[in-house]
């Protein structure tokens, strides 16, 4: 009895964010998939300082192309011998920053459009921004982009931005749905009550209380992502040759299947693993902002 008096008065003195790294602490999947993450991160960071970009990934060596992964080169080297181990290493920076500023945008431009739509719903404002969204929805995800980049160019920007402006309408739907349910509460209608300017009420009322749907689905997204930006770069619509990413260097591997399969094995499970470790934190996250699991 004086146990559990103890534990409970624990858990009263925990913030909100004592509360949710607890619940995330044992989560052991979300533990394995933020550990992964953070490795990715610290590879894309320090990558040239142990990696010479103009010698290790863009260099060729023609002599030394289509060698098996072997202690010399460990994942093999590709067409035009450059090591795929480097390559695969040097482009975690470019799938890593792609997926995550390409979040941003798709959140930012989301908050904005899903704010004023879930407040001002049933009004014109709120028709207009829902069925720009549903013609954006009604193209395929991966023509949309092809068809962002051909207009822009192909660069390292311009795929950013493609693929936030992809990600943009599902993020928008998630946020007015958020904001519909919280418009409803009596906290808001109080502060209707007592005057304050509707831009205040959204910012600093209803915004702030939607965080937690908000929150996972930007976890969630940066894998959805990682593998539009894979998809368009397996295109020949993404980074700028000769600079590695992983959808190129599936798209540069899918000729030498047959006898060099390791130059699609390598890429392939890289963003397997990097989408998968991101998935399992936004599931983690999603559990731990459940209130079902505050007890």
């Amino acid at each position: 009895m004086k146990k559990s008096k103890e534990v409970v008065k624990v858990r009263h003195n925990r913030s909100r964010f004592g509360e949710i790294a607890h619940h995330l602490s044992k989560n052991r999947g979300a533990m394995i998939g933020l550990g992964i993450i953070l490795v990715l991160c610290l590879i894309a960071a320090t990558a040239d300082l142990w990696i010479s970009y103009s010698d290790d990934v863009v260099a060729q060596h023609i002599t030394q192309r289509l060698q098996k992964p072997s202690g010399r080169h460990l994942m093999g080297t590709d067409q035009f011998g450059r090591d795929i181990f480097y390559r695969l290493l040097y482009a975690t920076r470019y799938s890593i920053s792609i997926g995550f500023i390409a979040v941003c945008v798709s959140f930012v431009l989301g908050l904005i459009f899903g704010s004023l739509a879930g407040y001002y719903v049933g009004k014109p404002i709120d028709n207009i921004i829902m069925r720009i969204l549903d013609i954006f929805h009604s193209v395929p995800t991966i023509l949309l982009g092809v068809v962002l980049v051909n207009l822009t160019g192909a660069s390292v920007f311009t795929l950013m931005l493609a693929v936030g402006l992809v990600a943009m309408p599902g993020m928008a739907k998630n946020v007015r749905a958020a904001v519909l349910t919280t418009c409803n509460c009596d906290y808001v209608e109080s502060a209707r009550a007592i005057g304050l300017p509707e831009w205040r009420i959204v910012f600093f009322h209803v915004l702030p209380n939607c965080l937690s749907t908000i929150i996972v689905q930007f976890t969630l997204r940066i894998g959805n992502a990682i593998i539009t930006a894979s998809s368009l770069s397996f295109l020949g619509l993404g980074v700028p040759q000769p600079a590695p990413e992983w959808g190129s260097m599936l798209s540069a591997g899918r000729q030498y299947l047959r006898n060099s399969s390791y130059m699609t094995l390598f890429p392939g499970l890289a963003i397997l693993i990097t989408v998968l470790a991101f998935n399992m934190v936004g599931d983690g996250v999603r559990d731990a902002l459940d209130p079902k699991l505050k007890r």
